[in-house]
């Protein structure tokens, strides 16, 4: 039985006490006190609603107060755990050993020690030794002289002075101003036919030993001017260069 059970039936009990309270309060004051029936009735009826009210509240409390211990369930105590159920031995945990016994073997066999390489290589290491050094090649002495570059060609004839009546205004070729005029007869060049008797190999040697004017002979074609200055023609050039104001 549940508490509100209890509840119902002791509110139902205190109900029908309360009923028979009021009939009886009301066949009392018929009787013995003398009231008439509607007054005896008003009371009969208020003290019904005072007990249905009061009756309740201090019985029905009580007696759920004194049975409800009785209600409380008791715990339940947890089932015991299971005892571990060991696992079987597998086939796969019975072969484990012979497993293990198999790897000190393949241990022992790779701690061999290494076989001795063959004696060719002492043979290799031997020549390698005794290898000669590279020798630095030379460069030709034509290279050499050039610093490198093209091949220096064929060095023309030189003069070791003017001859009679004095050099050519070389600077009547293009190309040619003071300076280099200075270097051209320290080299031993002084008159136009020198210049136009110039074989190829020859301007490739003068391009080469022009310090500081390389490759001005063949760039500017004196051959071609000096050719025409010697037989006493002029080119554009020298007729400016003859009026003056061509270098200052």
């Amino acid at each position: 039985m549940t508490q509100d059970h209890i509840n119902q039936d002791c509110r139902t009990k205190c109900l029908l006490a309360a009923a028979a309270l009021a009939v009886l309060a009301l066949i009392l004051l018929m009787t013995i006190f003398g009231a008439g029936f509607l007054v005896a009735l008003l009371i009969a009826v208020v003290a019904f609603f005072v007990l249905a009210y009061v009756l309740p509240g201090r019985c029905c409390c009580q007696e759920v107060a004194e049975i409800a211990p009785q209600l409380t369930p008791e715990p339940t105590p947890p089932p015991a755990p299971d005892a571990p159920v060991e696992p079987k031995p597998t086939a796969a945990a019975k072969s484990v050993p012979a497993a293990a016994a198999v790897e000190p073997a393949t241990a022992a066999a790779s701690t061999k020690p290494a076989a001795a390489k063959p004696a060719a290589d002492k043979t290799v290491v031997k020549k390698a030794a005794t290898k000669k050094p590279a020798t630095k090649k030379t460069a030709p002495k034509a290279a050499r002289d050039t610093g490198g570059d093209a091949p220096a060609g064929t060095k023309p004839e030189m003069l070791s002075a003017a001859r009679a009546g004095g050099p050519d205004d070389l600077k009547m070729i293009k190309g040619v101003g003071p300076k280099l005029e200075t270097l051209l007869h320290s080299m031993g060049f002084y008159h136009y036919d020198q210049i136009a008797g110039w074989s190829a190999d020859e301007i490739a040697w003068v391009d080469q030993n022009l310090q500081g004017f390389k490759g001005r002979v063949s760039r500017d074609d004196w051959v071609a001017q000096a050719k025409l200055l010697a037989s006493g023609g002029e080119t554009e050039f020298s007729k400016r260069a003859s009026k003056g104001g061509v270098y200052k």
